[in-house]
């Protein structure tokens, strides 16, 4: 699978990898990363593939994620060394506590362009950002079919009286099909 680096402008305390710097160390870092991220999405993913299938109508896959998700995420990061953790954020998010920071909206922000421009090209989009002392490495989350059942415009009722009880501040959704939905970031600390 082939990852490209893209250049985005960020804060000037924050400044992009570019593909020829320390070519061997980026590389280790950002397959480090990339492992991390596999690791929560995979979990994830995997366990809301399971509940669509169980309950088409998305009730199981919504409590899943209301009673599972965060969970998973500590228990992945537990597993990480140290240095390095992984979380989920978006543009619009359903938990606050997944909001996301400057950087990171400036990120989805990129992706967002690009999906608007047509040169979005998901299994090819990863990029790297260098923070002062972190690196982060960032993962599209593009909206599929299945996440429109809580993440679409058109929600049964029942979804949106869950939602109501469990995030009363939810801003994720009215997503289309191949939209942003966010993204997955590890971060790595100089170690």
């Amino acid at each position: 699978m082939k990852f490209k680096t893209v250049l985005v402008p960020v804060f000037l305390s924050a400044s992009l990898f570019a593909a020829d710097q320390n070519a061997t160390t980026d590389k280790t870092i950002k397959q480090e990363g990339i492992e991390y991220i596999k690791m929560l999405g995979g979990a994830l993913k995997s366990e809301l593939q399971t509940h669509m299938k169980a309950d088409p109508s998305g009730m199981s896959a919504l409590g899943f994620c209301t009673a599972k998700a965060d969970e998973i995420t500590q228990n992945i990061n537990k597993k990480l060394p140290k240095y390095a953790s992984v979380r989920r954020t978006s543009l619009k998010n359903r938990n606050e506590k997944n909001a996301a920071d400057a950087i990171d909206t400036q990120i989805m922000q990129a992706y967002e362009k690009e999906i608007a421009d047509k040169t979005f090209i998901p299994e090819n989009d990863i990029k790297i950002v260098q923070d002062n002392d972190t690196t982060r490495i960032y993962k599209p989350l593009i909206t599929e079919t299945a996440c429109l059942k809580c993440h679409g415009k058109d929600l049964s009722d029942e979804i949106k009286k869950s939602l109501a009880v469990n995030y009363p501040k939810d801003q994720a959704v009215d997503f289309t099909e191949g939209s942003l939905r966010g993204v997955i970031v590890t971060e790595i600390k100089k170690h």
